[in-house]
């Protein structure tokens, strides 16, 4: 499928302009759910839609595949990775992507999407799209790339899930203090480029929300769904700032 083949390149693509990204979950009252990880990079397209044609007819892309049919085309290469990386990427691959590009409309715009049966099992989406970008990337791509310090930044944290039923917990902590300062000191470019995207947290749960730990948390009007907007910036200075901790109402 022609469109998987433009999955990575895209993706290395993304952070070199603004765009927007929304974390989305969906928790049920047994502690299920559905998560999708939204990216809107309309703006990439509206300053290179051009360079998207092919045989001078833009290029238009709707497509859904899984990440276990993407996995099964690197195999070879996932079989030179470390055991623990080989069974990370095992684990992403009931998830899902789907994919709408239009040169000609000038909109991109593109889901990670899978379920989960308990919250523990959920995975950092920007850590699962740095993987797969792994697959595709050479070491002098890897150095000659001026935005690698935020995907080194997907490496350095560590983000879980959990809910006990009535607490919803997102915690993120940085792995290596010291190497965090030193990739911290090199976004003064992305700082310019990324000023105006956002990630942002929308968050659905089966009762009544009683309280969230970030005090620019919005509610819909039945207080089931909670909305946290961040800056970019923040996912690239300030990830521990991005932990969540939503109280439902009692059963």
């Amino acid at each position: 499928m022609k469109a998987r083949s433009y999955v990575v390149a895209v993706l290395i693509s993304l952070f070199m302009a603004s765009c927007q990204m929304t974390e989305n979950i969906d928790v049920k009252e047994d502690g299920s759910g559905k998560i999708s990880f939204d990216v809107n990079a309309s703006e990439l397209m509206a300053m290179a839609g051009d360079k998207m044609m092919e045989g001078g007819k833009a290029k238009e892309i709707d497509s859904t595949f899984t990440f276990k049919q993407l996995l099964a085309e690197k195999k070879d290469s996932i079989a030179k990775l470390p055991v623990a990386e080989q069974e990370r990427l095992k684990k992403m691959e009931n998830m899902s992507v789907n994919m709408k590009m239009s040169a000609k409309n000038k909109e991109f715009k593109m889901s990670v999407f899978t379920d989960f049966k308990k919250a523990s099992e959920l995975q950092d989406m920007m850590q699962a799209m740095k993987s797969v970008k792994d697959l595709e990337k050479s070491p002098a791509q890897d150095a000659s790339n001026p935005f690698g310090g935020m995907m080194k930044g997907a490496d350095n944290t560590e983000l879980k899930y959990s809910f006990d039923g009535t607490t919803f917990k997102r915690t993120i902590k940085i792995k290596d203090r010291q190497l965090f300062e030193q990739t911290k000191d090199t976004t003064g470019m992305m700082k310019m480029m990324f000023g105006s995207s956002h990630y942002t947290m929308k968050y659905h749960f089966p009762r009544k929300v009683k309280s969230v730990s970030n005090p620019n948390a919005l509610f819909s009007d039945d207080r089931k769904t909670v909305t946290v907007p961040y800056s970019l910036i923040d996912y690239l200075e300030q990830p521990e700032k991005m932990s969540l901790e939503v109280v439902l109402d009692k059963k």
